[in-house]
């Protein structure tokens, strides 16, 4: 018995890491119109967000080459950017952690062999500033005139074991329906992002 409370206070601890509230973390507002703009990719190549997104809107989801949340939503997250583009609907991955937390050859790998949707670097965490975005995997969900209709999680499950609420597709449905999205905000959850100056790497 004593043994277990050393166990649930590190599980605990590991909760609180890598839950995290967007809701206080300002940025972007749902119904904000996104102005287009301009990053390096992994592919060492220019792109902009109009030329990215897809003819009903796009998806930018903040990722992490190490983030043991974002490496459990890996087959989820491919799934969904491959059923959506057919749609119309493109994701485009936004990676923000500081070089010393992920080196930019590790990213280029890690996005070349995980995902099929271009991975673009934000130096200087600037545009997760602009977002507010706090965690990986968290996603903003614009349509095709760039406004934000969805920000937050994938689904309601890390593991994917007990998924009972699927947020992003069904705010995917809802738009290409033409209906309004019930939860246009949810909570994301997940590792850090490592903002330059912070030390150390996302928790694991």
């Amino acid at each position: 018995m004593k043994h277990r409370f050393p166990i649930a206070f590190a599980f605990l601890a590991s909760v609180l890491l890598f839950a995290n509230t967007t809701a206080e973390a300002g940025g972007i507002e749902i119904g904000s119109k996104l102005e287009n703009f301009k990053m390096m990719g992994t592919d060492g190549k220019e792109h902009s967000f109009n030329d990215l997104k897809g003819k009903n809107g796009a998806v930018i989801i903040f990722l992490s080459a190490q983030c043991p949340v974002v490496k459990a939503y890996i087959s989820r997250i491919d799934e969904i950017a491959a059923e959506y583009k057919t749609k119309g609907i493109n994701f485009i991955g936004i990676n923000s952690n500081n070089r010393q937390a992920e080196s930019l050859e590790w990213v280029t790998s890690d996005a070349a062999e995980n995902f099929k949707f271009p991975m673009l670097i934000d130096t200087d965490n600037k545009l997760a500033d602009q977002f507010g975005a706090t965690v990986t995997p968290e996603v903003f969900f614009f349509d095709a005139d760039n406004t934000l209709l969805y920000h937050g999680a994938i689904d309601n499950d890390r593991s994917g074991r007990n998924i009972q609420e699927k947020y992003l597709r069904t705010a995917f449905d809802s738009a290409l329906s033409g209906k309004p999205i019930e939860k246009s905000k949810t909570n994301a959850f997940g590792c850090t992002i490592k903002r330059v100056g912070m030390e150390g790497k996302p928790a694991n």
